[in-house]
């Protein structure tokens, strides 16, 4: 017998000639899957994208550098598409509403369509990027995008840019998964290059919405609202064009191909549960503000009804499917949950304050969408700073105290916008309140999305990012609601003038304080510590290791 030449810790041997796992931290997601079968996808052990790449090292899938850079950018870009988006309706709604003849429920829907068709099948596109191959899906989905916004430009009617803003949200919902799977695959193991990579991910956001307003302030103002579409789409064509030479192969992967078996695999009826629950419950929050008799409305409390059954049944059908879109056993992990709980209920009020903030200055102010582009600049380029910040300090500080410190920004922008009036001035409270914003919600976005990417494994990260953007987007999508249901009950205008009153506004404002001190409630019972340091990249090598040599071990042992 030949002797081992690995200088590996060994795996400890019982006195029972059983091989014990060496000691690991507190189970995560990853440690749950033990065996090598999994739910999503075909792995493959080890992975090529990250094999034998020391601590810190540039993929050995990236050629160089600048092509690792551009990559990790086009996949900023991919999640910033909703962000993009909703930057340049911020700021042009107004003129949206103008020419397309639009009443208040149309001006929501325009802005949270998008949103609720991504919202719906986010889930779905996880487990398709994860069976059928991230590479091509992010690809075509930022195409389809591209191709989305050129017919939106094109509009005649309020139903026609609905129609198309909604289908951009099936693109924006299809590139998340493999983007964020993508990018968790090449950077496997914990180091301080994947915080960087994950913080210039996360930044995509804010970069997006900064984008998307300089894009519509100036279109607008100098041209029209149409041109503002014309620019998303040259951009995004450009941005598909980097994606196709710059994203690796799907090597993490051995697809199964479009067969039967694979086909199989696909939870179809969990898929329709999920679109038709989520749909009919955030729809019955959007149309029930411009209802004739709001929620007592029959068919608003018809869809309410109806998407509760229905999200009750997709949860019952998870439990009992053998490959189900959204597996129940990953909400046992405590920091899981706390984590997801606690970014949503910040997002519940995020986007939906930065709606009504933008909405009043032009309504109420009768700012134009350049003067709304540049006080919205704060926001965007603090949520860069933090995003890149955060990638400097996650490893080496507490992350509970980060998301503590997130959430009470949280609670402190909410609180400063909902004491703003037309007395008092941008600089007094509407500036500090949108650096607050994205320094609560980049943080926690940033703290949230590393823990899920490294706590599961390679083969269904798609399918994890899919999980925790969903319940984002639904958040949002709810808050905005519930916002706008509070918005006309305090007798908002729907009419351009200086004499509107700004207290409907700050109505709104109340709706995402309430939500962000009950996910400041959640944060103290985390439990992380530090993330991405050197310690933890070791000890998930370790146990990456052990889990092969047990296996290794297992199989030589039927054979004799």
């Amino acid at each position: 017998m030949g002797q081992s030449h690995d200088t590996a810790k060994p795996v400890k041997q019982t006195t029972a000639g059983a091989e014990e796992l060496p000691e690991s931290r507190e189970p995560t997601l990853h440690s749950q899957v033990t065996t090598p079968e999994v739910l999503f996808g075909h792995p493959v052990e080890p992975s090529t994208t990250t094999q034998s790449n020391p601590y810190g090292c540039r993929p050995k899938c990236f050629a160089s550098t600048f092509s690792e850079c551009l990559f990790v950018i086009t996949t900023s870009f991919a999640i910033g598409q909703t962000a993009v988006l909703t930057g340049a309706l911020m700021v042009s709604t107004a003129r949206i509403q103008q020419g397309l003849n639009m009443n208040s429920s149309e001006v929501t829907w325009v802005v949270a369509g998008n949103s609720l068709t991504a919202g719906c099948t986010l889930l779905f596109f996880g487990k398709v990027a994860d069976l059928f191959g991230r590479r091509s899906l992010l690809v075509y989905s930022m195409g389809l995008f591209t191709i989305c916004m050129l017919i939106t430009s094109f509009s005649q009617n309020a139903i026609m840019a609905e129609i198309f803003l909604a289908l951009s949200g099936l693109t924006c919902a299809s590139v998340v998964p493999p983007a964020i799977g993508k990018l968790g695959a090449i950077y496997e193991k914990p180091s301080r290059r994947k915080n960087r990579a994950f913080a210039c991910f996360s930044a995509g956001n804010p970069i997006g919405f900064v984008a998307g307003a300089i894009i519509g302030g100036i279109a607008t103002e100098v041209a029209s609202w149409r041109t503002m579409f014309w620019t998303i789409t040259v951009l995004y064509a450009s941005l598909t064009m980097v994606a196709w030479f710059t994203t690796p192969q799907d090597s993490e992967q051995a697809l199964g191909g479009l067969n039967k078996e694979t086909l199989a695999q696909m939870d179809w009826l969990g898929a329709l549960l999920a679109v038709a629950g989520i749909a009919s419950f955030v729809a019955a929050f959007t149309q029930a503000p411009d209802a004739s008799n709001g929620w007592g409305t029959p068919y608003v409390i018809a869809m309410l009804v109806v998407g509760v059954l229905l999200m009750a049944s997709f949860l019952y059908w998870q439990s009992v499917f053998k490959h189900p879109l959204m597996p129940l056993r990953v909400w046992r992990d405590r920091n899981f949950s706390l984590l997801v709980a606690s970014l949503c209920l910040m997002f519940y009020g995020f986007n939906s304050n930065f709606f009504w903030l933008a909405l009043g200055w032009q309504r109420a102010y009768n700012n134009s969408s350049l003067e709304v582009a540049v006080k919205l600049l704060p926001a965007a380029i603090g949520g860069m700073v933090v995003n890149f910040g955060v990638a400097l300090v996650q490893h080496k500080v507490s992350n509970k105290g980060l998301s503590i410190f997130a959430a009470s920004c949280s609670i402190a922008s909410c609180a400063l916008l909902s004491a703003t009036s037309k007395t008092i001035s941008y600089w007094a409270l509407s500036f500090a309140a949108q650096l607050f914003a994205v320094l609560g919600a980049d943080i926690a976005f940033c703290v949230t999305n590393l823990y899920v990417m490294s706590s599961l494994p390679p083969a269904q990260q798609s399918v994890g990012g899919g999980i925790f953007q969903t319940v984002i987007r639904i958040a949002s999508t709810i808050g905005l609601g519930v916002s706008t249901t509070v918005f006309a009950a305090a007798g908002g205008s729907t009419e351009v003038s200086v004499n509107v009153a700004w207290r409907p506004y700050q109505s709104a404002f109340w709706v995402g304080l309430v939500g962000a001190v009950i996910g400041f409630c959640l944060t103290p019972l985390l439990t992380i510590g530090r993330q991405g340091h050197r310690q933890e990249a070791r000890s998930v090598a370790n146990r990456d290791g052990g889990d092969r040599a047990v296996q290794t071990t297992e199989k030589k042992s039927t054979i004799v």
